[in-house]
């Protein structure tokens, strides 16, 4: 069997580098019987592309944002509340890998995938031409590029700013050519993608997570025998894990190289990092609003109070 599992970042990314891990575990422990091949940089497809690919069948396992994800499930856009998540890393990690993470996965079977786990893109932050971000109403008539996101458009309104989304392969062009003001994205994605040569303010807000969700096609997955759904899912861990601690190493040179390029670096201080949590907080039960959401909502904070305090 042949494995077919697609992605949007370099191979120089924590993502791919995840991906491979997954590739190698279950080649190694499968003695060759399952071979994943792995399609990094959007070879299969825009992002939404490969959503609609692997839930026709066409990809058996994909790794997208759940920004990407939610027009197809809505639940998963929980992951998007903007200052929801705590912004140690490794308490939001163990949010996610708890039973209420669990619980967002498996509303990925409404839309016909199995949600495998959470992978890691890091926190996001904003960038933008001109402006410094100190608190929201520093947004004020800015234009954001944004992924296609309702949320995430709503989320930019809720702030005073007018967000737009544009493919991924069309972001630097659109920076670069002032038809957006800024973006969001992690030091990664920015990093990587030089967005730092065409923006001039680089603010680590914290505001929301670039997570991914690896998911098969459901009926594909439910197809294989037992063994091999095993294999899959402690693949997943191992290559969840490696994803992990490549971003986890290789932020702190992301950041540095970003600031000796000589743009204008600034981290929000905890005072500002209130003042925006204070206005997003209302925006949490007006965007994930169903009496199922309200639920979910609840406990997922429930759990990041328990992993907090």
């Amino acid at each position: 069997m042949t494995i077919t599992l697609s992605h949007n970042q370099p191979t120089e990314s924590p993502e791919h580098v995840g991906a491979q891990k997954f590739k190698e575990v279950v080649e190694d422990k499968s003695e060759g019987a399952i071979q994943v091949e792995v399609y990094p940089a959007s070879q299969l497809g825009s992002l939404r592309e490969q959503v609609e690919s692997t839930q026709l069948g066409e990809i058996d396992i994909t790794m997208q944002p759940t920004a990407v994800v939610s027009p197809f499930v809505d639940d998963v856009k929980i992951v998007d509340l903007p200052y929801l998540w705590p912004a140690e890393a490794d308490k939001m990690y163990e949010v996610l890998d708890s039973e209420v993470g669990s619980e967002i996965l498996s509303t990925l079977e409404s839309g016909g995938f199995k949600g495998l786990g959470f992978w890691p893109g890091g926190y996001k932050l904003m960038t933008t031409k001109d402006t410094a971000i100190h608190k929201p109403e520093d947004l004020d008539g800015l234009t954001m590029r944004v992924m296609e996101s309702p949320l995430l458009i709503d989320q930019y309104k809720m702030w005073g700013a007018n967000a737009i989304p544009v493919p991924y392969a069309e972001v630097y062009n659109s920076l670069q050519q002032g038809i957006v003001d800024g973006q969001e994205n992690p030091l990664q994605t920015v990093f990587l993608n030089n967005y730092h040569e065409v923006q001039n303010n680089i603010i680590e807000t914290y505001h929301g997570t670039m997570t991914y969700l690896l998911m098969a096609n459901q009926g594909w997955f439910n197809g294989l025998d037992g063994d091999a759904q095993e294999l899959i899912l402690e693949a997943e861990e191992e290559g969840r894990n490696a994803a992990r601690e490549n971003l986890k190493t290789t932020e702190d040179d992301y950041r540095e190289k970003i600031i000796d390029s000589g743009v204008e670096f600034h981290q929000l201080t905890e005072e500002e990092i209130e003042t925006f949590r204070e206005a997003s907080e209302p925006f949490h039960e007006e965007a994930y609003n169903t009496p199922e959401q309200l639920e979910l909502l609840k406990k997922v904070k429930e759990k990041i109070k328990e992993v907090t305090s």
